[in-house]
């Protein structure tokens, strides 16, 4: 009914990023988890950066520089680490160094370290670069869960879920609405038995290697995320015809005050059809914004739009590969996304091909095992997930900032 309807949107369960919910936490024995005593701060605002007058300029200057250096990796054992404390003291030695090449290289692989094989080790690592940790960017509109299960942990759970497990994770930057933490680290603490593979890509070689053409377009129509769909209203279709107008308006009504009531973010809400079943839906769209930033430190224009993960004849093209996304709860059926022009035209299939193209000339496979990390730059990397068979129990932190960024940003100015 319309009520139930209402009822699961104030939920708001469905506004999440790109990646699904998980239920339930993972249970890591043994795994004696620091929690904070109180939340860590908000994830930051997202920093979009100046307009660039002449993005083709700006893009033709890029492209005529070097080749980029992208997520180089440190071994503990080229580095002689054989113990949880030597390699914590290596952290603790080099973490302006190790933050700088985070900056320089969009990310850092870490691996063969044992200090990272569990959760207390994990954020002892990450205190040691003196990373500065904040909440989940869903916070404010869903509760993912965290590693342990603690309500203050630092930890969140990645996306293990078996029902997710054909769901291929599209390239894309941790961002919900207004919000986009600066940084995070994503750990393994159990490998799946077959693919799950992290997947990272330079946002700064993907502007590079798109065409001219459509970085102009897309810059300066912006673009637009539908970030849910309500797919419940196929009965307003049976009402009589003097009554679905009426009720159409009450429920758009009623859904977008819900909606504008949990989150901190703008939603508008469009009558539709639902592309999964044709039936009547209503979809929540997020404000315009720019596909490519400034990065808030280096300056470097880098590609920050989720077209990859976002855009629903992708996701339907990847399905003919993995197979069928599972919607099997009232959350997943709404978490239905799709990516527009800013202006709300529709992307052209040529757009779409060439955008999915460089995408995947870009993606870089990390296939993590137990106590590897990947420390990364959110808006000079994007990340996604391959499909898996097996168990797969992967966390991340998310920072807000590091110690020494103003120093950095310093640096950069001059």
């Amino acid at each position: 009914s319309g009520l139930a309807v209402l009822s699961l949107i104030g939920s708001a369960s469905a506004f999440m990023a790109p990646q699904p919910q998980q239920n339930g936490a993972m249970k890591l024995q043994p795994l004696q988890s620091a929690t904070l005593d109180s939340p860590p701060p908000l994830s930051p605002l997202t920093i979009w950066g100046d307009k660039m007058q002449d993005i083709r300029e700006i893009h033709a200057e890029c492209r005529s520089q070097p080749e980029l250096e992208f997520a180089p990796e440190i071994s503990a054992k080229e580095l002689g680490l054989e113990t949880s404390e030597a390699q914590l003291d290596y952290f603790k030695n080099n973490a302006m160094e190790i933050k700088q090449r985070m900056q320089d290289c969009g990310a850092v692989v870490f691996r063969d370290f044992e200090l990272m094989k569990s959760q207390d080790g994990f954020q002892e690592m990450y205190k040691a670069l003196g990373m500065n940790v904040c909440l989940d960017p869903l916070h404010s509109v869903s509760a993912r869960p965290t590693v342990d299960g603690s309500k203050n942990s630092p930890v969140y759970e990645a996306v293990n879920k078996e029902s997710r497990k054909n769901f291929f994770i599209g390239m894309h930057n941790e961002f919900v609405g207004t919000r986009a933490p600066r940084a995070a680290a994503f750990v393994c603490f159990k490998a799946a038995e077959e693919g799950g593979e992290f997947i990272v890509a330079d946002g700064r070689q993907m502007f590079r290697d798109l065409s001219p053409e459509l970085v102009e377009e897309l810059y300066n129509r912006g673009i637009r995320y539908s970030v849910m769909e309500l797919p419940f209203f196929g009965w307003v279709d049976n009402l009589p015809d003097f009554m679905q107008e009426p009720v159409m308006g009450f429920l758009k009504g009623a859904a977008s005050a819900a909606i504008n009531s949990k989150v901190d973010f703008d939603v508008e809400l469009r009558w539709g059809e639902s592309g999964y079943d044709n039936a009547k839906m209503l979809q929540a769209r997020a404000p315009p914004q720019p596909p490519i930033v400034v990065h808030p430190v280096t300056g470097d224009p880098t590609w920050f739009c989720n077209v990859h993960s976002h855009s629903s004849k992708l996701r339907k093209d990847r399905e003919s590969v993995y197979g069928a996304e599972r919607f099997e709860d009232g959350a997943s059926q709404i978490n239905k996304s799709d990516m527009f022009f800013g202006d709300d035209g529709d992307l052209t299939e040529a757009a779409l091909k060439e955008m999915d193209e460089i995408t995947y000339k870009n993606m870089k496979y990390v296939k993590m095992t137990e106590g590897d990390v990947v420390l990364l730059d959110n808006y000079k990397c994007m990340h996604g997930r391959n499909v898996f068979d097996g168990t797969r129990k992967h966390g991340v932190a998310w920072f807000e900032g590091w110690e020494g960024e103003d120093e950095m940003k310093a640096s950069a100015a001059l």
